[in-house]
């Protein structure tokens, strides 16, 4: 896919949230129970009538600013591969926090269609420290290694942040910016890990770029229907777990309730 074929997709994206990986406090010590868990999820999403899934490693608290160390990537490598090959649906991976030539080396190894990107342009200070803005670094990485068919999706005013160091730039002119910098897509989200992105902010940078608008936390089968027009795709995470707690399996049911009711949207 192309980010043209984004745009107004309306695919839905699950999260696997793997668990735990080597070297991280919450780690258990079983690197194939890991693996077998992550393409199980997987499974569950494609059996439920998903075509979108995104792998992050959101238990690996608390996150490393900017880096990961060989042993996360290599994990989330594998399962990428697995994943990809076994479902052949459209896939993406984030690596946290903001490990993004990182994403792209194992997307671009995984055959993977996309990353999320965190700090594409714009400083800002996350929980992890100062994120520094990253689109020329990662893009002429990408470049590099010929992973230009990796698409780089671009969160923008990120939750888990503070903005007031750009609080005088906005959120418009920060899509603007990003496009500028040649992101695939834009990311709109809320303050924090569930919460909904502002309907008026999407609907302004929906007017203001020709890229796909993702909304990347928030939705859910109560209120997809006020975003069904705001956005392009929708990153659910929270929502698709059972009772809507992220750390948790994936809830089936709740997976296909939510695709029913996005049929009545159309």
């Amino acid at each position: 896919m192309t980010k043209k074929d984004f745009i107004n997709s309306k695919l839905v994206i699950g999260m696997i949230h793997l668990d735990a990986l080597p070297g991280t406090p919450k780690y258990t010590g079983n690197i194939k129970n890991i693996i077998d868990n992550a393409i199980l999820e997987a499974e569950k999403y494609k059996s439920a009538g998903l075509k979108g899934i995104m792998i992050e490693n959101m238990h690996d608290v608390p996150y490393l600013n900017n880096s990961s160390g060989p042993e996360i990537i290599s994990t989330m490598a594998i399962i990428a591969y697995e994943i990809k090959k076994r479902t052949n649906l459209i896939v993406g991976i984030q690596v946290l926090a903001s490990a993004n030539k990182e994403a792209i080396a194992i997307a671009h190894s995984a055959n993977l269609d996309f990353i999320r990107a965190e700090g594409f342009v714009f400083a800002h200070v996350a929980d992890e420290g100062i994120t520094e803005s990253n689109a020329g670094e990662i893009l002429r990485y990408r470049k590099q290694i010929g992973a230009d068919s990796v698409m780089v999706f671009t969160d923008i005013k990120k939750k888990h942040s503070s903005h007031s160091l750009t609080s005088d730039v906005s959120i418009v002119e920060t899509a603007k910016a990003a496009e500028f910098f040649l992101s695939d897509g834009i990311i709109v989200t809320g303050s924090s890990t569930g919460a909904e992105a502002d309907a008026e902010e999407l609907l302004a940078v929906k007017k203001n770029s020709k890229l796909p608008i993702i909304i990347g936390s928030g939705i859910t089968s109560e209120n997809i229907d006020k975003y069904y027009k705001l956005a392009d795709v929708f990153i659910i995470g929270s929502y698709f777990k059972i009772d809507g707690n992220w750390e948790n399996g994936i809830d089936e049911t709740r997976v296909k309730k939510f695709l029913e009711k996005l049929e009545e949207c159309e």
